[in-house]
């Protein structure tokens, strides 16, 4: 099953979470291929606000308890963060030949 993770960083904290973020970086890269998709979410003034991440799991307790792994969350980056299941009905994120 998928599930979605959205985070939105506490106000003011994008040099925190440039902190973190290589510590972050190398916990996404340990969930493998569990970890479909990853990224930040920008504002208007392109700026990091958050992040969007699609993981593999087989439950919502798993799912959460690996996003609560995060070091994003751990080390407070998030002002807020949820996880929910998720069906993916449309993929054009692979190029076709």
């Amino acid at each position: 099953m998928l599930f979605v993770f959205i985070g939105k960083d506490k106000p003011g904290g994008l040099e925190h979470r440039l902190a973190v973020r290589p510590t972050h970086l190398e916990h996404l890269a340990s969930l493998g291929e569990k970890l479909r998709l990853a990224g930040a979410l920008w504002d208007e003034n392109d700026q990091a606000e958050g992040s969007v991440m699609v993981l593999e799991a087989d439950s919502l307790e798993q799912a959460k308890a690996l996003f609560a792994a995060d070091p994003f969350v751990t080390e407070g980056v998030f002002a807020s963060w949820e996880v929910k299941h998720w069906n993916l009905a449309i993929n054009h994120m692979v190029t076709k030949d």
